[in-house]
C-alpha cells in the first residue's frame, strides 16, 4: 500500500480536480487520478499518476463474465445477450433486471438459494450484482463445478477467472491479489494502468469472448445499470460507441468501441460525484461524446441542490516519450 501513496504525482501531468463551491466558499476538493491506455499497456494519455493503485470493484464484471461466455452456459439461455450484458452490471435491481437473473437461473435448474449475493429488498435477485452471481452459478453447473463455494478465491471458477485477467495483462498469475468484494465475490487490487488496459481489449475485436460481451454491453444498456443511472446513460448517449462501467470508491472505466482505446479513474477520497463529473469531463475534452449529449447526462446524473456549484479542473495530456 505504501508504494500508492509514496510519488504518488510522477507525472508531469498533476491529477485532475473536482472542486465543489458552496456559495462563495470552498468545500470540497477531489483528486482524480486517470490513464488512457492501448492494448499493450502503453499509456497514450494520463493526468496524475498512472500506476496509482485501486481495487477495480465491479469494473471488473466484464471480465468475470469471459467463462460464462467461453464455458458455452450463455448460450443456452434464451436471448442470451441480454444475460450476458446483466452478468456485467451493477444495476438498479428492477424487476426487468430480477426477471433476467431469475432467467439465468432457472434455464440451468439453479435454486435462488444458491445466490450468495447480499438479500436486497426482498430477494437477492435484486442485488445490483445479481447478474453476475447467476451467471457465475450458471457457469458453474456447465462445467460441474461445486456451486456452493462459488465465491471462494480457490473455487475453479475464481482461478479461472484469475487466470483469464492475469493472461490479459501478461503479468504472472502471482501478481494477482484478490480481496472479498462486498457483494461477496473477490476483486482484484491493480494499477489504474492495467484497469485501462483490460477496457483497451475489451473495446477491440481480438478477442471472440470480450467482443461477445462488448456487443451485449452496448446493445442492452439498460442491463448494465438503469434509466438515469451514469453507465447507462453514457452508452446510450454515445449511441453504443462508448462503454462505461463503474466501480465503488471513486472507480470509473471507459473504452470507444473498436478503437483499441481504454480509459480508467480512480477519485483518490471515493467520491461518486466526482467520479461521475470528472468522467464526462474527460469524455468531452476526448470527443467521444457530443457536448450537447455530455450536458443531457450532466442535467440527469449530476443534480446540484440550489448554491452548489462544480468545477473540474486540468486536463489528461499525451504521454512524453
Amino acid at each position: 500500500m505504501s508504494t500508492n501513496f509514496k510519488n504518488l504525482y510522477t507525472s508531469n501531468n498533476p491529477p485532475l480536480e473536482m472542486i465543489l463551491m458552496r456559495g462563495s466558499k470552498l468545500e470540497s476538493i477531489h483528486k482524480v487520478h486517470a490513464v488512457i491506455s492501448d492494448k499493450k499497456g502503453r499509456v497514450l494519455m494520463c493526468a496524475g499518476n498512472p500506476e496509482y493503485r485501486s481495487f477495480i470493484r465491479s469494473a471488473l464484471k466484464p471480465f468475470q463474465a469471459i467463462p460464462f461466455v467461453s464455458s458455452g452456459a450463455s448460450s443456452k439461455i434464451k436471448n442470451s445477450s441480454k444475460s450476458i450484458a446483466l452478468s456485467c452490471g451493477s444495476h438498479s435491481g428492477s424487476k426487468l433486471h430480477a426477471r433476467e437473473a431469475f432467467k439465468i437461473l432457472w434455464e440451468y435448474n439453479i435454486d435462488i438459494h444458491n445466490l450468495k449475493c447480499p438479500l436486497k429488498k426482498t430477494s437477492p435477485l435484486e442485488h445490483n450484482c445479481s447478474g453476475k452471481h447467476a451467471a457465475f452459478l450458471a457457469t458453474c453447473k456447465k462445467l460441474n463445478w461445486p456451486l456452493e463455494t462459488y465465491l471462494k478465491g480457490d473455487h475453479p471458477l475464481q482461478v479461472e477467472i484469475f487466470r483469464i485477467v492475469s493472461e490479459l495483462l501478461e503479468i504472472p498469475l502471482e501478481q494477482i491479489y484478490a480481496e472479498r468484494d462486498d457483494c461477496g465475490a473477490p476483486t482484484l487490487y491493480m494499477k489504474i494502468l492495467e484497469m485501462a488496459k483490460l477496457y483497451s481489449l475489451l473495446s477491440s475485436s481480438d478477442n471472440a469472448e470480450l467482443e461477445q460481451i462488448s456487443r451485449a454491453m452496448t446493445t442492452n444498456p439498460t442491463m448494465i445499470s438503469d434509466h438515469n443511472r451514469f453507465d447507462t446513460e453514457v452508452i446510450q448517449a454515445s449511441h453504443g460507441h462508448v462503454i462505461s462501467k463503474g466501480g465503488a470508491e471513486g472507480i470509473q472505466c471507459f473504452c470507444k468501441v473498436n478503437e483499441g482505446m481504454g480509459l480508467a479513474l480512480k477519485v483518490e477520497d471515493g467520491s461518486k460525484r466526482a467520479k461521475q463529473s470528472v468522467g464526462l469531463h474527460i469524455l468531452k475534452q476526448l470527443e467521444w461524446i457530443s457536448e450537447l449529449r455530455i450536458q443531457d447526462i450532466e442535467d440527469k446524473i449530476i443534480k446540484l441542490p440550489e448554491g452548489v456549484q462544480i468545477e473540474v479542473k486540468g486536463q489528461l495530456k499525451f504521454q512524453e516519450s
